[in-house]
C-alpha cells in the first residue's frame, strides 16, 4: 500500500468504531438452536480438553432450558475468568477441537455459547458466589491477573482473608491491559475483578512489592503468599535505533487503546511489527485500527514456526496485515530529527540444525540486506521476566521461571505458591489465560490443605 502522510487526529467516533468487538455474540434464538445441537456426551471429551474442567455439556444444557444463571455459574465455578476466556481461549484447539461432532458436521460453538451465558451474568449484575465463613487465616496475592484473581476467589470462598497487591491502577492483568478491545473489552475483565471483590477480597492497586510493601512485611502479616505477578514489558532487541521516536513496546501499544482514546498517532503510517506471537498479532491488528496505512509483521522464521494461534493468524490476514517471513531486523534507521524512517533487515534461511526449542535454526543469507521503509516499529518478541521480584522473595528459578511443584504450585519456600506467566516456560505448560486460571485455583486448593488440614474437601460455595 502506498504511504500517505498522517491525515487527521484519531477521533472518539473512530475509536468506538474501530475498537468495538469484532465478532458479534449469539442471539437468544441462535444460542438455543446451537445448544440443542449438543449431544451432551456422558464422558465428554470437551471437558477433558478444558484446562479448568468446565462441565461444558451441563452449561450448554442450561442454555437450552433458559437457565442462564445456572449456566453462568457452571462456567464461572470452574473458571473465575470464564467471561474473558469465552473470547480469548483458543477453543479450536481445546474444547471445540475435541468435540465429537468434528467428524460428523461442525463442532458446537462452545466459545460463543460460553460468551452468551457469561454476558447474561455481566449484564444482569448478579453475584454468583459468596465468601466462606472466616477462618482467621490471611493470604497475600501478588498480582491481580487471571492467576491471582482465581487464587484469591477460591481462597475467599473458603473463608480466608485475602489481599491482592496489584502494581497497576486497575486489576485484571493482560485481560484488562494487554489484549485488544475488539477481542476483549476491558469491561468484561473488570466485571471478573468485581466478582472477586464482592467476596470481600481487598485489591490494593498501584502497589509494588519491594517498593511500597516489603517482602518482610508480607511474611509477617500473612500465613501464605501466592506469587502471580506475570511478566513485564517487552525487552529490547539489542539493535541500533531502538531509542528513536516511533519505536514502541507491543504491550504498551495495546495498553494505550484499552483505557480511552489513544494518544498514539499512527494515522497513515507504515508500521513494522517484529515478532510472530499472539501479542505481535494484537499489536499488528491494533496498528491497523489506529489508522496505519500499511502493517507488516517481520519474523526470522517461517509461518510453521510462528507461535501465534492459527485463528489469530487468519484474523490478522483479514485485517490486511502483511507477513515478511525469514526476515531478521538488524538496525532501525532514523532521520536527523530522530524519527524512524526504515528498518534494515537481512533475509534468512533455515538450516538442517535444530536449537534447544526443537525448531530449525535460521541463518542470514549473505548479501541479502535491504531497508524496509517504515514510520514506526513495534517490538513484540516476548516479555521480560520479573527476576528481581523473584529473587527478593528468595525463590529458586530458571532464568525468571519460578520452580514449583506442578501439582500444588508450591515454590522452594513452603510459605509461597506461584501461578500464571511467572511459572510458564521451558516446557512448563502453555501461557494461556485459562491455564493461568487453573494454576491459580490449584495454588489456592494447596493452601487450603496446608493451612486448614483439609485433605479432600470441597472448595467454595455459591450464592
Amino acid at each position: 500500500m502506498e504511504h500517505t502522510s498522517p491525515l487527521t487526529a484519531f477521533t472518539p467516533d473512530m475509536f468506538m468504531r474501530n475498537f468495538a468487538e469484532a465478532e458479534p455474540g449469539l442471539s437468544r434464538k441462535g444460542a438455543v438452536e446451537e445448544s440443542n445441537r449438543c449431544l451432551y456426551c456422558y464422558d465428554a471429551p470437551c471437558i477433558k480438553a478444558c484446562p479448568t474442567g468446565i462441565n461444558i455439556p451441563s452449561f450448554i444444557k442450561r442454555i437450552a432450558t433458559d437457565n442462564l444463571k445456572g449456566s453462568a455459574m457452571t462456567i464461572m465455578e470452574s473458571n473465575p475468568v470464564g467471561a474473558s476466556c469465552a473470547r480469548v481461549c483458543p477453543t479450536e484447539e481445546l474444547c471445540e477441537g475435541a468435540c465429537v461432532l468434528n467428524d460428523a458436521s461442525a463442532p458446537i460453538q462452545i466459545g460463543l455459547l460460553q460468551r452468551y451465558a457469561t454476558d447474561w451474568a455481566v449484564n444482569s449484575g448478579v453475584q454468583l458466589f459468596k465468601a466462606g465463613i472466616p477462618n482467621g487465616k490471611r493470604v497475600a496475592v501478588i498480582g491481580g491477573g487471571p492467576a491471582g484473581l482465581s487464587a484469591a476467589r477460591e481462597l475467599a470462598r473458603e473463608g480466608f482473608a485475602v489481599v491482592v497487591y496489584e502494581a497497576k491502577q486497575l486489576a485484571g492483568g493482560l485481560n484488562t491491559h494487554g489484549i485488544v478491545s475488539f477481542r476483549l473489552p476491558q469491561s468484561i475483565s473488570l466485571w471478573e475483578v468485581e466478582q472477586v471483590e464482592k467476596l470481600g477480597v481487598e485489591i490494593r492497586t498501584g502497589i509494588k512489592i519491594g517498593v511500597d510493601v516489603t517482602v518482610e512485611e508480607l511474611r509477617g502479616e500473612y500465613d501464605a503468599i501466592v506469587l502471580a505477578a506475570g511478566m513485564g514489558y517487552v525487552p529490547p532487541l539489542g539493535i541500533e535505533g531502538e531509542k528513536l521516536s516511533g519505536v514502541y513496546d507491543a504491550i504498551e501499544l495495546v495498553e494505550t487503546t484499552k483505557t480511552g482514546i489513544p494518544t498514539l498517532e499512527l494515522m497513515g503510517q507504515r508500521v513494522a511489527v517484529i515478532g510472530a506471537g499472539n501479542t505481535a498479532i494484537d499489536a499488528a491488528t491494533c496498528s491497523v485500527r489506529l489508522g496505519a496505512a500499511n502493517v507488516k509483521m517481520v519474523y526470522r522464521r517461517t509461518r510453521s514456526e510462528m507461535t501465534a494461534y492459527d485463528f489469530e493468524y487468519e484474523f490478522a490476514k483479514q485485517e490486511g496485515v502483511e507477513f515478511n517471513w525469514l526476515t531478521l531486523p538488524k538496525r532501525i534507521v532514523g532521520d536527523e530529527l530522530g524519527n524512524v524512517t526504515g528498518l534494515e533487515c537481512v533475509q534468512m534461511k533455515l538450516t538442517g540444525e535444530t536449537g534447544k526449542d526443537g525448531r530449525l535454526k535460521p541463518v542470514p543469507v549473505e548479501g541479502s540486506e535491504f531497508v524496509m521503509p517504515v514510520d514506526a516499529v513495534v517490538i513484540a518478541i516476548g516479555q521480560k521476566r520479573r527476576t528481581g521480584l523473584i529473587e527478593s522473595l528468595g525463590l529458586e528459578h530458571d532464568s525468571g521461571i519460578v520452580r514449583i511443584d506442578p501439582k500444588t504450585g508450591r515454590t522452594s519456600d513452603p510459605m509461597i505458591y506461584a501461578a500464571g506467566d511467572i511459572v510458564f516456560g521451558s516446557g512448563n505448560g502453555e501461557a494461556m489465560v485459562v491455564s493461568a486460571a487453573q494454576q491459580g485455583k490449584d495454588a489456592a486448593y494447596a493452601i487450603v490443605k496446608q493451612l486448614s488440614g483439609l485433605q479432600d474437601g470441597v472448595i467454595g460455595s455459591a450464592v
